[in-house]
């Protein structure tokens, strides 16, 4: 069984390299084996998190070398959740890419970059969720780095290439401070294993260890967009296509919030800097949630909502207790899943009324009723309605606060319900605005190009139409929402990929309710292992 644990690394890379020798022919081929790659990682994910369950944690030294020398990839219980919640979750992007034509028009690009960069990215997600020790767990973030500058700027438009410079440039600082912070580490332990770190740190003066910890939440946080560490990405997120932003917005800070857990429950157990965690954890809900609530487009809107709900599973590192990390864990699961749902939404609403300007929108509930069913449903589970899995999230999590007792976790417990309250606002206004009301004057019909290309189009383009001059396309036709500055065109019949792929994510999300009782058991299990430390270690070292 350990044996399986590098698959989920391993298998989209090399798929990666034959799509690279491949180029941009073959497509239906490319697609074919895209999905089954993700399907057989989705498996892979599946098997590993049950074994890890029945069994404990699993672990692999690559090359047969022990630690400190070899790679270790371990999958205990929070690795195995994570890695199945990501490969659903990428698996159903993908599907919804296809149905936007992204995966079959980027033959225009010099080797096919889409179906490579987006492999590339689930091999550093699974990565990082798999690494035992710092190198790796930087080496996972360095790979999703180099594929995600890809996909954001992908399409190569002024307003991409803009954001995906500040994304890279605030991403090469974090990974240059993650350098460092490895370096300190290894020349007081000796070690970059997270096994043996967890028994080395212990000896280090509490000093040196409370700096190493400040610089790894630091490199995380920046990751996770924690306030006020998250001024890229509202800037950043919105402009790439539904796609892209969804998988970013669903997972990639996730990672941030995984890496901080997993430090600090292994390396720093009765952390002492829980109060500032508590601090940003309140500024990251309030200040988050604020901002959606001034946004009139749905895409800022919905980046808003991704910072403030960070703060919650902060607030659950932060209390460090069994049910707050539980918590943690249950809220990380939901969120993945229901933020990369309203993104996909957001996709849809941008194909079917061409744009995510509130103001410019209206009457979707009667003009798209799937669509409004599809937006509504989510959007109820980000507020934390009963008995939506957001609410036993949020649940848990205010309950770990009330049994600590203190003047912060009360102060953080207020905090939630407040952004609570507010997140159902922002959803409510979102849903009057663009679903409720009617259509505002001038709102354009199907087929109407609604926002010009940012680049001249090339010869092949000017051939095609036999002008050079940008025509409305016919009435239901496809368009790529700017994937590769083409324009954006309204169209009443959306490519069924999309609202099937966006229908899974959503019933995913509801199976996360349904099967309630089982996921909370799970995340307690999880929970004591990580505050126990023990199994890991054993797993790891052999002890």
């Amino acid at each position: 069984m350990n044996a399986l644990v590098p698959l989920p690394v391993v298998l989209p890379l090399c798929v990666t390299g034959l799509k690279l020798a491949i180029g941009p022919r073959l497509q239906r081929f490319q697609r074919f084996i895209s999905l089954t790659v993700l399907g057989a990682v989705l498996v892979l994910s599946v098997i590993l998190m049950v074994a890890a369950d029945r069994h404990g944690p699993l672990s692999v030294h690559l090359g047969d070398f022990a630690p400190p020398v070899g790679i270790t990839l371990v999958a205990d219980r929070l690795a195995g959740l994570m890695l199945t919640v990501s490969s659903a979750v990428t698996l159903l992007v993908h599907v919804y890419s296809l149905g936007q034509g992204m995966a079959d028009r980027d033959d225009r690009t010099p080797v096919g970059v889409f179906h490579p960069a987006y492999l590339i990215l689930v091999a550093g997600v699974s990565c990082t969720f798999l690494a035992g020790d710092l190198v790796n767990l930087y080496v996972g973030f360095e790979i999703m780095l180099v594929a995600s500058f890809v996909l954001l700027t992908i399409g190569g438009t002024a307003t991409r290439i803009r954001a995906g410079t500040t994304y890279v440039i605030i991403s090469l600082f974090s990974s240059a401070l993650f350098l460092i912070a490895i370096a300190m580490t290894y020349s007081v332990a000796g070690t970059v294993n997270l096994a043996q770190l967890a028994v080395r740190l212990q000896e280090v003066p509490a000093g040196v260890r409370t700096l190493l910890e400040a610089t790894l939440l630091t490199v995380f946080a920046i990751k996770a967009a924690v306030f006020p560490l998250a001024a890229w990405l509202p800037d950043s997120y919105p402009t790439a296509p539904a796609p892209v932003t969804a998988v970013f917005a669903g997972l990639l800070t996730k990672v941030g919030v995984y890496a901080m857990l997993r430090t600090q429950t292994l390396l720093f157990p009765g952390h002492r800097l829980g109060d500032l965690l508590m601090l940003t954890a309140l500024a990251s809900m309030i200040v988050g949630i604020l901002g959606a609530v001034a946004q009139t487009d749905l895409k800022r809107v919905l980046s808003f909502t991704l910072i403030s709900h960070i703060g919650y599973m902060v607030f659950g590192i932060a209390l460090a207790g069994r049910d707050a990390i539980a918590g943690a864990i249950v809220y990380v699961a939901h969120h993945i899943t229901v933020q990369t749902t309203l993104f996909l939404v957001a996709g849809l609403i941008e194909r079917r009324g061409g744009t995510t300007q509130l103001t410019r929108l209206g009457g979707l509930a009667r003009t798209a009723p799937l669509l409004a069913v599809l937006f509504f449903v989510p959007a109820m589970n980000l507020a934390g309605i009963p008995p939506l899995s957001g609410f036993i999230g949020k649940l848990g999590l205010m309950r770990a606060g009330v049994d600590d007792g203190g003047g912060w976790a009360w102060a953080l417990v207020a905090g939630s319900a407040a952004t609570s309250l507010l997140t159902l606002y922002v959803m409510a206004k979102v849903w009057n605005l663009a679903f409720w009301r009617d259509a505002p004057p001038g709102a354009e019909d199907e087929g109407r190009v609604l926002e010009a290309a940012e680049d001249e189009p090339d010869d092949e383009d000017e051939a095609a139409t036999g002008s050079g001059s940008s025509l409305p396309e016919p009435a239901g036709a496809v368009v790529p929402a700017g994937l590769l500055g083409q324009s954006i065109t309204t169209t009443k019949r959306l490519p069924w990929p999309m609202p099937a792929a966006t229908g899974a994510a959503v019933a995913l999300g509801l199976l996360y309710t349904v099967l309630g009782g089982p996921l909370t058991t799970f995340t307690e299990a999880a929970a004591t292992e990580l505050l126990a430390r023990t199994p890991y270690i054993e797993a790891v070292l052999g002890r």
